[in-house]
């Protein structure tokens, strides 16, 4: 068998470097981060949850283009904060669909837009609505009247479908991310506990182990969402609880094998606690099959979170995910405007897929055989 240098870790990075589809799905992995992380910074609707609504454009189609005018709200500011470009800022303009507008000395007429290709009456607004703010009247017509382009169209309520969608990542990917951590904490413990004690220890966490694996991961999900509550912290922590028995099953396993060897028998010669061989002598070895258990864990976290808030109770609107996303539009596939529905179930698969492929990567070149 040919002898490679370097660390373990290493090792496993030159083996994903040559596989094609480890640096693919690897790939996806890490964009889909960036997106959840840096949401508003893509998103063109950069308000909390791009819940800006105009049901005068509902249902645009791609690309779809509209004169618009912004008023300012009391609460406006003229820039974006640092900690905006990460939870949105606060609606502080009043955006209106328009069909043409003059402006005046001292104000400014709009018609606006009434969807269907009808126009309303005339507004006018006087122009003290920008200046009290220190807006130049020069620029009314240059920052405030433009046209703004929906790359994807609008939703039912004419937000902006794109920056939905793009938001909407960062539920998917936390859910994810959270659901494992907590899966890990609890799995790694009880599986370390029941593998390292065996006897009466293991017969007690097994039992527990095999409760849980034999209720089904969604009945129990939605189970405890009800005790707990609907939300967005609530549906983490209800998904991370039922993703910790696949995790203690492999660790008990690993300990059961590991605590027989000779380093261990060493350990226990020279003294050392039993804390202290568990997460200093037997962990460290186990970490490969943890690490190809919890990229499976998330794509399944993923699947569940979409299918709890497809049914309405994971995340609640005007929460983008795309679970719910799915839920508001799944009708329009027969009805027409499909995208609204498609893309987000495309944005699932190609995300699931990732994590999926990027597990049976990892399995396969953290195998010490190959």
């Amino acid at each position: 068998m040919k002898q490679e240098n370097g660390s373990f870790s290493q090792i496993i990075f030159k083996k994903l470097r040559k596989n094609t589809l480890g640096v693919l799905s690897f790939s996806v992995i890490i964009l889909a981060g960036l997106i959840s992380i840096f949401s508003y910074l893509f998103a063109a609707d950069k308000t909390e949850n791009a819940n800006r609504q105009d049901l005068a454009i509902a249902y645009a189609p791609i690309g779809y283009q509209q004169k618009t005018i912004e008023i300012p709200l009391p609460n406006y500011e003229d820039k974006l904060h640092f900690v905006d470009y990460f939870f949105g800022k606060k609606i502080d303009s009043e955006q209106i669909s328009i069909t043409a507008y003059k402006i005046n000395k001292n104000e400014v007429e709009y018609v606006p837009y009434l969807g269907n290709g009808l126009s309303g009456e005339p507004i006018k607004v006087n122009i003290s609505a920008w200046t009290k703010y220190n807006i130049n009247p020069t620029d009314i017509e240059s920052k405030f009247i433009y046209t703004k382009t929906y790359l994807l169209g609008t939703d039912t309520y004419g937000r902006d479908f794109y920056s939905r969608l793009i938001i909407g990542t960062r539920i998917s990917f936390l859910i994810g991310f959270i659901a494992v951590f907590i899966s890990l904490i609890v799995g790694v413990t009880l599986g370390a506990i029941a593998g390292y004690y065996k006897g009466k220890v293991d017969d007690v966490i097994m039992w527990l182990i095999n409760v849980v694996w034999s209720i089904p991961t969604l009945l129990l999900v939605i189970a405890i969402t009800l005790a707990i509550g609907k939300g967005f912290w609530q549906i983490f922590i209800a998904v991370g609880l039922t993703m910790w028995v696949e995790v203690a099953r492999v660790v008990r396993g690993q300990f059961l094998s590991y605590r027989e060897k000779e380093f261990v028998e060493a350990a226990k010669a020279l003294g050392f606690s039993d804390m202290r061989i568990i997460f200093n002598q037997i962990l460290p070895n186990v970490v490969a099959p943890i690490i190809v258990i919890s990229a499976a864990n998330f794509a399944s976290a993923i699947l569940v979170e979409s299918g709890l808030s497809f049914l309405g109770i994971g995340a609640q609107p005007p929460t983008p995910s795309w679970g719910n996303i799915i839920k508001e539009h799944y009708s329009h596939i027969i009805l027409g405007k499909q995208h609204l529905a498609i893309l987000p179930g495309l944005a699932i698969m190609l995300l699931v897929l990732g994590f999926n492929i990027f597990g049976n990567v990892l399995r396969d070149i953290m195998d010490i055989k190959n």
